[in-house]
């Protein structure tokens, strides 16, 4: 059985309409080949598809996305919720309880709000340290 990889998302700042964090993937050995920002919809009970996910350990597939057409890493096991993925945004108005990546945090809008930057490249980054792994692990953690 080959070792899987651990996404890891800590979220150091978690309010009602956002919530922002470190994303970092570490390869089977430990060791860190990733690392970004990340951003999601706020803390809303679990809702589907305007609250980020709970804290907590989930599987990771990749899978085709035929809303998005291409292949993306999609989140299994968060209680009362599918398609959770990971995908390219900038705004947390952008997700339905997914997860977006960028390089770093700025008010791109100017509505008093952390955004973050360069989503589309990091994503390719992110993908490219995923290597085309079918699956992974994701620990969710609120710091």
């Amino acid at each position: 059985i080959q070792a899987m990889k651990i996404i890891n998302i800590d979220r150091d700042d978690v309010g009602d309409s956002q919530s922002l964090g470190l994303c970092y993937v570490n390869d089977h050995n430990g060791c860190e080949i990733f690392s970004s920002q990340s951003i999601e919809r706020g803390w809303l009970d679990n809702k589907s598809r305007i609250s980020c996910i709970p804290e907590g350990t989930y599987d990771v597939r990749l899978e085709y996305s035929s809303r998005f057409k291409t292949d993306l890493y999609e989140i299994y096991g968060v209680v009362g919720r599918s398609e959770c993925k990971f995908h390219a945004a900038n705004f947390a108005r952008q997700l339905n309880g997914c997860i977006a990546l960028g390089k770093n945090r700025a008010d791109i809008d100017g509505d008093g709000f952390k955004d973050v930057t360069s989503s589309k490249d990091t994503m390719k980054r992110f993908h490219k340290a995923m290597n085309g792994d079918k699956q992974a692990v994701l620990i969710v953690r609120n710091l």
